[in-house]
């Protein structure tokens, strides 16, 4: 008997301590009611909130920007034509010099060899996507004044500036233009050599970039070579340094070597077919 009193002595205090039972205070047992119909209610289920009729009931996705036969977001504006083939604009992904110092610091790049898209490529940090309309690797100005090395560096943009911090070091600079099976090619070699295809040759430049690539200013790999030679004492002149002699340099080969207009490889010609396997070359035979 004491054991049920203390029982129900627990049970009317908690009884007072609980809220009134209220109609907001009833709710339905856990799973105790299911719903036979599925979809909306609007229509009992039978359209399976797909609405009624019509293209969207079909499954007929509009095309992005399609408004419903109103005028379109995109074209209640004015033209405005500084964005007139933005799309078809080539891009050069920054390396900085302060990058391309740490790189040759870390010895991801051999500075006794020449410079190009594919050591950059292979250097395992940098990475090009011809797809995505970038044509090469641009040298940005940051980390100007730590820059040390004495390099011979082809990329495809550069300034005044980054031009006059390597030629201070010694080194030389050239800027060239590689059209994209050239640019696939070169970002990744291993793989265009593994296919035991002739290597191509490059593409001239189209029309907009002629004018860049045969300044002497930009060191343009189509300009002058006396050309070239003038602008370098003429930069040095500028920004108040003595222009190393190339002649008398150790490196002399390595700062002169270059590849012709339409040279891929160093040391490698068109028509010629890299063998990986057999690590052979099969050069063309002159007639």
């Amino acid at each position: 008997m004491a054991h049920l009193r203390e029982s129900s002595d627990k049970a009317l205090k908690l009884l007072r301590t609980l809220p009134r039972v209220q109609i907001g205070n009833l709710r339905p047992n856990p799973n105790s009611k299911q719903n036979d119909k599925r979809g909306r209610a609007q229509h009992g289920g039978d359209k399976h909130g797909a609405g009624n009729k019509g293209s969207g009931q079909r499954q007929n996705f509009m095309r992005l920007g399609y408004e419903t036969g109103n005028q379109a977001f995109y074209m209640r504006f004015p033209y405005e034509p500084y964005y007139k083939g933005h799309h078809m604009k080539r891009e050069y992904p920054p390396i900085s010099l302060l990058q391309l110092q740490v790189l040759i610091d870390t010895n991801r790049i051999d500075v006794s060899q020449p410079v190009d898209i594919a050591t950059l490529c292979n250097s395992g940090l940098l990475s090009l996507k011809p797809a995505e309309l970038q044509y090469g690797f641009q040298l940005t100005d940051d980390g100007l004044d730590n820059f040390q090395a004495k390099i011979n560096i082809e990329v495809q943009h550069a300034s005044e500036a980054v031009i006059a911090a390597v030629e201070r070091n010694g080194g030389v600079i050239r800027t060239a233009y590689y059209d994209p099976r050239s640019l696939q090619i070169l970002a990744n070699p291993k793989k265009w050599f593994e296919k035991g295809v002739p290597i191509p040759q490059r593409m001239l430049p189209p029309q907009d970039a002629v004018e860049y690539y045969t300044d002497a200013k930009n060191r343009g790999y189509l300009a002058n070579p006396e050309e070239i030679s003038k602008e370098r004492l003429v930069l040095a002149q500028k920004y108040g340094y003595e222009l190393p002699r190339i002649e008398d340099d150790a490196d002399y080969e390595m700062l002169t070597a270059a590849k012709d207009a339409r040279q891929l490889f160093l040391g490698l010609e068109p028509g010629w077919l890299v063998n990986l396997v057999d690590k052979t070359i099969v050069k063309l035979k002159k007639t």
